[in-house]
């Protein structure tokens, strides 16, 4: 990773000062600042990301995770390249935004978000009138509302889920969904957070989750800057603690919910979605309008990530298997929409039939938003 003009405080025991919450990402004039994640929980680092190269490297390496953050990102990203590519007529900055938005967009394949997000600010950069810095304008306008849109409706999310979760006071989630994955408090980690506020919420159960540990490094570290009550534990234990009434309620962020519902997600959430029907309880995802994708009909037609046979082969530089191990490491699994029990949504809580739901809930976001 390149050095960069970075800030660090110190690591994960302290507690960041009142007034300086969390952002996975903003814009700082000219580029997006990420949290470095997979610098946590050691140290908390910022990396201001002056390329593209930058920034295709962040969302890939996994700096920067988490559907909504890799969206804002992907979005600030297309600005920085713009704005890098120094003043140009309409034509030129019509040809960078497209170029742009390829080497941008498909970055990672899973998330929704991020294809969205970059086809987003172009099509807002189309529809400039004027020159190549009225493009940069429109262009920027979008990503900003792209960031804005996504903290409101974890906000929303948070307050639906509080209601619908109203007497689960130990809920289990899994990898990373709060403020180190969206552009606000986060998803079902939002939820987490609002009933943790109203006094609501006794215990939250974190699995570690792969790759790289999400839960363990940042979930963990993430609640204990938040001062909330959790437990960590790892993934296999998941059925024990729930078969010792550990956990009342499950819930999950989603990378990209098909138009049936069925859903990509960290990979071991196909398995929670069973194991909490087997016990009885709820299984909720959580996450923003923007993660669902009428165009994708169900979650067989998802394309699943995988990823790099090393993280598997050891952790930490230390290696934890034969060099020769063969491996299969996907980065998602589809849940069964027949498993989940509703989608917690900025417009409320989603239920079955699905399709017909999250085709209502998403006409009506365009019809707000005027799309």
């Amino acid at each position: 990773m390149p050095q960069l003009p970075s800030r660090t405080t110190p690591s994960a025991g302290s507690i960041q000062p009142p007034g300086s919450p969390i952002a996975a990402v903003r814009w700082d004039g000219d580029a997006p600042v990420i949290i470095d994640q997979r610098q946590l929980p050691g140290q908390l680092v910022h990396w201001r990301l002056a390329t593209v190269d930058d920034v295709v490297e962040a969302i890939q390496g996994l700096a920067v995770r988490g559907a909504p953050a890799i969206g804002i990102t992907g979005a600030y990203g297309v600005v920085s390249g713009l704005l890098a590519a120094g003043e140009q007529s309409r034509s030129g900055a019509l040809e960078t935004l497209a170029r742009l938005e390829s080497t941008i967009g498909t970055a990672r394949p899973t998330a929704v978000n991020l294809a969205a997000a970059v086809a987003r600010v172009r099509a807002a950069g189309e529809a400039a009138v004027g020159d190549g810095a009225a493009i940069v304008a429109a262009a920027l306008a979008a990503a900003r509302a792209i960031h804005e849109q996504d903290a409101s409706a974890c906000t929303a999310m948070g307050q639906h889920g509080r209601a619908e979760l109203i007497g689960a006071r130990r809920i289990l989630t899994h990898c990373n969904t709060g403020r180190l994955a969206t552009g606000g408090d986060g998803t079902a980690l939002g939820v987490i957070y609002a009933k943790h506020a109203a006094g609501e919420l006794e215990e939250v159960i974190t699995c570690e989750a792969r790759p790289l540990l999400q839960g363990g490094r940042l979930t963990a570290w993430e609640l204990g800057q938040a001062g909330v009550p959790y437990r960590l534990i790892v993934d296999d234990a998941a059925g024990a603690a729930m078969a010792a009434g550990m956990v009342d309620a499950v819930i999950v962020g989603g990378d990209r919910v098909a138009a049936d519902g069925d859903t990509a997600n960290k990979i071991g959430t196909y398995a929670l979605a069973i194991l909490a029907r087997h016990h009885g309880l709820p299984f909720y995802v959580a996450g923003p309008l923007t993660s669902f994708d009428i165009g994708t009909p169900d979650g067989g037609s998802i394309v699943i990530e995988e990823r790099a046979a090393t993280e598997v082969r050891g952790f930490g530089g230390t290696a934890t298997t034969p060099v020769d191990a063969r491996i299969w490491n996907p980065a998602f699994d589809v849940t069964p929409a027949t498993l989940i029990s509703g989608f917690i949504t900025e417009r409320g809580v989603l239920r079955a039939p699905y399709p017909q739901a999250i085709a209502r809930a998403l006409a009506e976001q365009q019809e707000v938003m005027g799309v």
